[in-house]
Parts: structure tokens; C-alpha cells; sequence
């Protein structure tokens, strides 16, 4: 299973000289109804995971998140370890960092 990352630990990370690559794996439709990403993120459509998952950076921690950190992005890191050894879900996801006030992008 991959390992999880707070919102005060992936702050401390996009502020370091280790950028992380952070990978919006909301559900689709959840994705659509509230647009409003981690800042530098990319939405990748989840059930295509196989489709994207080779043009992950393999020189960078991968962050990946979900609505609330729950199955949807615990599963796609998982899926993402198979090929990435360095890869974290975030812990409370999307809600999470908006009430710890993180930067958000459209």
C-alpha cells in the first residue's frame, strides 16, 4: 500500500527544492462540478490510470489526490507504486487542503 502525506507535509514539500509532481485523480464528474486544483497540479481521469501512468516523472515524488483521500486516490497510488517507488496519497484530499488554505488554481 503507498504511504500517505499530510497537507502541512506536502506544503513543506512544494516549498523545498524537491518539487513534487501532484496528480488530481478526482473522479470525473467530481472533477467537473468543482474545477479548483492543488496549485501545479493535473487532473488525470482515474479510470484511465493505464493510459497516463507512463508519462509520470520518475525524477520527482509523485503526490496523488482525490476529493477527501479515499479509495479513489489510495488505489491509484497504489497502482502508480507498481512503476513509481516514490509515491504518496493525501491524506483529507482536496478538502483537506483547502481548510489548511493551501493554493489552489482554476
Amino acid at each position: 500500500m503507498a504511504d500517505v502525506i499530510t497537507t502541512q507535509e506536502l506544503k513543506a514539500l512544494m516549498s523545498s527544492d524537491r518539487q513534487p509532481a501532484v496528480f488530481d485523480v478526482r473522479r470525473k464528474a467530481d472533477f467537473e462540478d468543482a474545477p479548483k486544483k492543488i496549485e501545479r497540479a493535473a487532473w488525470c481521469d482515474p479510470e484511465k490510470v493505464n493510459e497516463w501512468i507512463n508519462e509520470i516523472p520518475h525524477d520527482k515524488p509523485v503526490i496523488v489526490y482525490c476529493a477527501k483521500g479515499g479509495s479513489v486516490s489510495q488505489s491509484i497510488a497504489d497502482r502508480i507504486q507498481q512503476t513509481h517507488p516514490d509515491v504518496k496519497f493525501l491524506q483529507g484530499g482536496i478538502k483537506a487542503w483547502k481548510e489548511l488554505d493551501g493554493p489552489i488554481e482554476e
